[in-house]
């Protein structure tokens, strides 16, 4: 409830009214209005119109923390206001109906704000009432428009959508994207290894969920699998891809994708009803393949982490299929089991990392194609420069364009991909040198700089010198002469030897890759 709020200026001193101020009752939606309302709907007013202001102030604090930021920002910020307070109804208005449509999928998070406000629930009734941002100086005389004669009686329609109406469907597109959660029951069949962009972030992880697709359980090298990574850079795109290739090549498999939440669910449904025995049956007896999606949210979940217990046992002990994902690896879970932790960890453990820049470039490309987007290299590498974080926010930009061109009808051009995706201007990338990129190798390898430099030919020295090397090629874009004279003054052919050297290892090498892509994430 909303601090030092003067809730004596709103509530009446009605001794009935006051005994039931904390009673929360149901909330319910009238039937949409299709005309504004007259005046005379506001004649139960109980506030003046300065109070009505006010409560609207604080809902709108309110909303802001129990709604997304984009879509606050795109359908309630300006654009969806307290219109009054009756006995037992709430009146908000919007200024059109696409925007009330997509407002009316966020009653719960309204009805709590008025609770949180005012300290009681209140019906909900949401009006379209379009704005009117023009106003004329006071004294304007309007002469008369009236008819005279039936025959000049006429009117128009806009049918023209408005333009914030129309930048609110790219919103919703973009959002739709970002929160998408699949349910955990339908295998999606446009999510596959072809078009799966693969980069020294998740090589592994693609390589073994290949693997599994091809021969899974107790005859494939991993009849368990645990991914983890942060939000949004493709377990899931990967759990996917595994299920339909597993689909392909063993149309007889019974594969089993689902959420740690729903499985929750479906257990706590089958003690309620009795049935424990038919899942417990259902998940050890007849399910092949089992993907458990965010499995770190049984963390904490007793019962439900005891069923997965038996039921990862009988699986394993039958050769069945198991793959885990999680936003953590099994040790940072809380609220884990040690046996379960320890199951979760039997089998091969793969990590998800951020995409590189090159990687970035090959998704922005790959997605535009599917959009049929054309986007020229600058507003690509604009785009692969700013969004770093996540493949699912980069995917998210390309909607969003995408949405913006065919409902705005205008091209893509650098600054209206500046403006759609609120992207600064980007700055000049830190400048990098032959300096930083040896400071750099030589802290992530805890070699001194010096021995870079060295005539040493140990293992360790000279696997990160070849590194250093390859990455001067790649990054600073220095000549085979300027790089062997830094380290030592080696000669030309030396460098393309470790340049060739590392490109070849590259290949089959993870380790390699991961030391690579973080020595120049750190650049």
């Amino acid at each position: 409830m909303q601090g030092n709020f003067p809730f004596d200026q709103f509530f009446k001193t009605d001794s009935s009214n006051q005994n039931n101020i904390n009673n929360i009752a149901q909330d319910t939606v009238t039937e949409p209005v299709q005309e504004p309302m007259n005046n005379q709907s506001f004649t139960e007013s109980f506030f003046s119109e300065e109070e009505i202001a006010m409560m609207n102030t604080e809902i709108h604090k309110s909303l802001i923390s129990l709604i997304a930021p984009q879509k606050y920002s795109a359908f309630f910020e300006g654009s969806f206001n307290l219109k009054n307070i009756e006995e037992t109804k709430a009146v908000f208005s919007t200024t059109t109906t696409f925007i009330k449509t997509m407002i009316e999928k966020n009653l719960e998070q309204i009805s709590d704000s008025i609770i949180n406000t005012l300290g009681k629930a209140y019906e909900i009734e949401i009006i379209t009432e379009p704005s009117n941002n023009s106003t004329l100086p006071q004294n304007t005389h309007i002469p008369s428009m009236k008819p005279t004669r039936a025959s000049e009686v006429t009117f128009s329609l806009d049918l023209e959508p408005k333009k914030n109406e129309l930048r609110s469907k790219v919103e919703s597109k973009y959002i739709d994207h970002m929160e998408a959660e699949y349910s955990g029951i339908l295998i999606d069949p446009s999510k596959r290894f072809t078009n799966f962009v693969v980069g020294p972030s998740n090589n592994l992880a693609n390589a073994a969920a290949i693997a599994i697709s091809k021969n899974p359980g107790k005859s494939g090298k991993y009849p368990s699998l645990y991914m983890h990574s942060n939000s949004g850079l493709g377990k899931t795109h990967l759990l996917h891809a595994m299920a339909n290739g597993i689909k392909d090549n063993y149309p007889h498999f019974v594969i089993c994708l689902i959420t740690a939440r729903d499985f929750m669910k479906e257990m706590i449904d089958s003690i309620r009803e009795e049935r424990l025995h038919d899942f417990r049956k259902k998940y050890s007896e007849k399910v092949d393949v089992l993907m458990i999606d965010d499995i770190h949210e049984l963390g904490g979940k007793e019962g439900t982490q005891r069923e997965i217990f038996h039921i990862f046992n009988e699986l394993y002990n039958r050769g069945k299929q198991l793959i885990f994902t999680s936003d953590k690896t099994p040790q940072e879970i809380k609220g884990l089991e040690d046996r379960i932790r320890t199951r979760l960890q039997w089998g091969l453990v793969v990590d998800i990392q951020r995409p590189d820049f090159e990687t970035r470039l090959a998704i922005i490309k790959t997605k535009a194609d599917e959009l049929d987007l054309y986007l020229t290299d600058d507003i690509i590498n604009l785009i692969a420069c700013n969004i770093k974080t996540s493949i699912r926010e980069l995917e998210g930009a390309l909607i969003k364009l995408s949405a913006f061109t065919d409902i705005m009808s205008v091209s893509i051009d650098v600054e209206m991909v500046r403006d759609v995706l609120a992207l600064k201007e980007h700055e000049e990338e830190r400048k990098v040198t032959l300096e930083s990129v040896a400071k750099t190798t030589s802290q992530h390898f805890r070699i001194p700089i010096a021995d870079l430099k060295s005539k040493s030919r140990t293992k360790d020295i000279a696997n990160a010198r070849f590194i250093a090397m390859y990455l001067s090629r790649k990054i600073v874009n220095a000549t085979h002469e300027e790089i062997g004279r830094f380290y030592g003054g080696r000669d030309h052919s030396s460098v393309v030897h470790a340049e060739q050297k590392i490109t070849l290892r590259l290949a089959t090498d993870v380790n390699l890759s991961k030391d690579i892509m973080t020595i120049e994430n750190t650049l």
